[in-house]
């Protein structure tokens, strides 16, 4: 087993990783990220490569991935015989990943473009004199 004085404790890790020890035990319970070691007081130890990983989680993430995706990707690369199927699947994941961002902003275009015409509408109202009530809550 590794000596704990070349790890680091999990608060110092997370300074490092840019992050706070809850996503650290998250990340652990999820099992996208294990410490290195326990001490017998049970604190966790992380190896400085560890921050190699908390930054491909990250970096991920910021892809659009969930963190269900990214747990089969980790695993996956642990299974992956060969470095070419470990791209194929990364590759197929991005793209998947791709298409549905394409797919929510043709929705937000569409929710931009009813807010617009909304707005439009509002700027006639403006100049209308009807005001609308119980009995008259449109435009004549």
């Amino acid at each position: 087993m590794t000596e704990t004085r070349e790890l680091l404790k999990i608060g110092v890790f997370a300074k490092h990783a840019n992050t706070n020890l809850r996503t650290l035990r998250y990340y652990e319970e999820v099992g996208l990220l294990s410490p290195a070691a326990r001490s017998q007081g049970g604190f966790r130890y992380y190896r400085r490569e560890d921050l190699n990983r908390v930054t491909l989680i990250r970096d991920l993430q910021e892809l659009g991935l969930t963190l269900d995706e990214i747990g089969e990707l980790i695993k996956d690369r642990s299974q992956c015989d060969q470095r070419s199927e470990l791209m194929e699947r990364v590759s197929r994941t991005l793209k998947a990943n791709r298409e549905l961002l394409r797919s929510r902003m043709k929705q937000l275009e569409c929710q931009i473009a009813k807010l617009d015409s909304a707005s439009e509408k509002l700027e006639e109202c403006e100049e209308c004199e009807v005001t609308p009530g119980p009995h008259n809550n449109h435009c004549e």
